[in-house]
């Protein structure tokens, strides 16, 4: 599968489809309550107004279920929707669900990636291996 580049169009799912003709956010996580998903998670939800001010709609999607979502979302107070994507077909389409390694252990998983969609549903600007903290004012800049 060819690797998704800026300008391609973004591949469609139910909730971007939700949103068509906005600009959408749309960052990919490993999972829902780890140290470094938080801090993204909160970073987005700290300058969510920012993003409702430059008519932005912020979606974090994960392979974590949607009761799961429920949870952290209610846990840290996010002001927009995270995706669930168990069979991880919408990280296939974009690309991020990657071979992995850690202390010598092969696995699949998500790359933290992040993917601005104009409204006209193209890829404006894709972040790749994302560092969490500060990565919200990072994707702000572009917008």
């Amino acid at each position: 599968m060819k690797e998704l580049t800026e300008g391609d169009e973004a591949p469609p799912f139910k909730d971007l489809a939700a949103h068509h003709g906005q600009t959408v956010v749309l960052y990919f996580y490993p999972k829902d309550f780890t140290s470094g998903c938080t801090t993204e998670a909160c970073g987005f939800r700290d300058s969510h107004a920012r993003f409702t001010s430059k008519k932005a709609v912020v979606l974090g999607l994960s392979p974590d279920s949607a009761a799961r979502h429920g949870k952290f979302i209610a846990k840290l107070g996010l002001p927009y929707s995270l995706v669930p994507d168990e069979d991880h077909a919408i990280a296939m389409a974009y690309g991020v669900w990657k071979e992995k390694s850690m202390y010598g252990r092969k696995y699949m998983g998500i790359e933290r990636s992040t993917f601005v969609i104009g409204p006209d549903g193209r890829i404006r600007r894709i972040f790749r291996k994302v560092k969490p903290a500060g990565h919200a004012a990072e994707v702000l800049a572009v917008l």
